[in-house]
């Protein structure tokens, strides 16, 4: 029962780790848009949506590597 745990909290992990580095492209190429760009330019910072994909990958990445190497 134990390895069976063990394996699914594997696979967790590792889906998160993809979900995070999805995300992490995805908040990349959103800062690359027009809007965003004007905004940018404007304020000096990201967007708020463009920060959220940057923070939800990185938690995610985060949380899946320490799923996949935990006991």
């Amino acid at each position: 029962m134990q390895t069976n745990l063990g394996s699914t909290s594997k696979i967790i992990g590792l889906v998160l780790v993809v979900v995070g580095i999805g995300f992490a492209v995805w908040g990349f190429q959103l800062s690359g848009s027009i809007g965003s760009q004007v905004t940018q330019a404007v304020t000096g910072s990201d967007t708020d949506k463009v920060m959220t994909y940057y923070i939800s990958g990185a938690v995610s990445f985060v949380v899946g590597i320490y799923l996949f190497f935990k006991n």
